[in-house]
């Protein structure tokens, strides 16, 4: 059964190791065989990759393309080790992108990376907020909440 991509106008698709470029009118193509096929929104780049999730995403992208799996791996698992150290609340997420992984599913895993992107993203607005209401409350001479009722506010 043959994969079906409608292109907007100038949208890109990667397909197997070429990049694909649509010309100026909307556009549907039909591809047949096993080779990877990434949309231009699917794509994540090295500038892109700005945070740990994004470079696990970006990872596992590069193995769904067909890079060095072994090299690749070892790139994962570093990746890993980072996030988890910071973040172990991201444990379960992590658990199901290696299990697509070691299954070779990669596109899934991607699917999942994306789900450690957006635990990311809230991970660090909540983090803001936090800081921001911190702020404000230290502005207006307010007591850190966490601080021992007991003892007066410096």
């Amino acid at each position: 059964m043959a994969l079906s991509l409608e292109l907007k106008p100038g949208e890109k698709v990667i397909i197997g190791d070429s990049i694909v470029t649509n010309d100026n009118q909307r556009i549907r193509i039909f591809v047949e065989g096993h080779a990877p096929v990434l949309r231009e929104k699917d794509i994540m780049t090295l500038d892109t990759a700005t945070t740990p999730a994004k470079r696990i995403y970006l990872t596992v992208q590069l193995m769904f393309l067909g890079g060095d799996i072994d090299e690749l791996r070892k790139n994962y698992l570093a990746f890993v080790s980072d996030i988890i150290a910071a973040s172990p609340s991201s444990t379960p997420i992590i658990i199901k992108i290696s299990e697509q992984i070691i299954s070779e599913n990669y596109y899934r895993a991607m699917k999942e990376a994306r789900k450690l992107i957006e635990y990311e993203d809230m991970l660090a607005r909540h983090l803001a907020s936090s800081r921001a209401a911190e702020a404000a409350n230290a502005a207006a001479g307010l007591a850190d909440p966490a601080a021992d009722p007991g003892k007066p506010s410096a």
